[in-house]
């Protein structure tokens, strides 16, 4: 059975406060990274754990299938790599090979296995991409804050598809790998039967606590990667500069206390308008929430002061 999992990179910089991430789904999974490095580091390292971890577990045999949105890695194993080794480990131009330590460990522990190398777009919503992202740039934010590094519960599978029964949740050991629904179940929302509108009110409600927004991979899964917000100020926010500045300042303080109304607005978009009030002040707010492969994501969002 192929073994199959994202991996990925990310550094706030570039260079700078790097991590790296690997996904299988939210029992399998692990993050690394280092306080200054660049995202082709941590593009490479996660590449190079996952196939020691897996090899560690001995998984060597199973063929690996790894998603990855790094051309740089994929051209590395399956082009350049050999002829840089047939150089001394210098490129065409005769200069030497960058993050050259990786790239050997790297070639060490591909050597003799079936591994195969997916690219996926970044940032376009593909669920295992996504959730690997997320945890990459959790741990570059974690080094940025000189907070806990979220390093991930690891490998923990027997076998392609069983769960190592120490290391796994009892409800979770019987369930296939990959799982392909991750965002979701971030926060426990991945219910059919209840109506897309509650579910939204839901997310959106979530995005005012604490937990959530200071959880950089909670928020990560919860906003669109075209998501963008215009501030009170009139300010426009992009995805990454919202990720951060919610995570390095969790307490909203605010409470959402009125939904005005929840339209739909096309066949997979909603928008949701409610009011929220703190100790600064009351706000009345609308949302645009699109339904994708992963689950209801938020797309837009503007708030605006009341003044009564």
């Amino acid at each position: 059975m192929t073994l199959v999992a994202a991996a990925d990179g990310s550094a706030l910089g570039n260079p700078g406060p790097a991590g790296w991430a690997w996904y299988v789904d939210d029992s399998c999974w692990a993050a690394g990274g280092w306080p200054h490095g660049t995202n082709n580091q941590g593009e490479l390292m996660a590449v190079i754990d996952l196939l020691a971890q897996t090899a560690d577990a001995g998984l060597a045999s199973e063929p690996l299938k790894v998603l990855c949105d790094s051309q740089y890695v994929i051209n590395t194993v399956t082009k350049w790599m050999p002829g840089w080794k047939r150089k001394g480990w210098r490129k065409a131009d005769g200069s030497p090979v960058m993050n050259l330590e990786l790239v050997k460990r790297l070639d060490e522990l591909v050597t003799g296995r079936e591994v195969v190398f997916e690219w996926v777009k970044g940032h376009a919503g593909h669920d295992l991409n996504e959730a690997a992202d997320a945890r990459a740039r959790a741990v570059a934010t974690a080094y940025q804050r000189k907070t806990a590094i979220p390093s991930g519960p690891g490998w923990n599978r027997t076998d392609a598809g069983a769960t190592a029964p120490a290391a796994a949740a009892p409800s979770a050991a019987t369930a296939p790998a990959p799982r392909t629904a991750a965002a979701p179940a971030l926060f426990d929302v991945d219910e059919p039967a209840e109506p897309d509108e509650d579910i939204v009110v839901r997310l959106e409600t979530s995005l005012l606590t604490r937990k959530v927004r200071s959880d950089a991979s909670r928020v990560a899964a919860l906003l669109h990667p075209d998501f963008e917000e215009i501030g009170s100020s009139g300010r426009l926010w992009d995805r990454e500069t919202t990720i951060q500045a919610l995570v390095e300042a969790p307490a909203s303080g605010a409470e959402l206390t009125r939904v005005l109304r929840v339209s739909r607005i096309a066949s997979d978009a909603l928008l949701l308008v409610f009011e929220t009030a703190a100790a600064h002040g009351a706000a009345r707010r609308s949302s645009v929430w699109l339904k994708t492969s992963s689950g209801w994501r938020l797309r837009f969002h503007q708030g605006t002061p009341l003044t009564e």
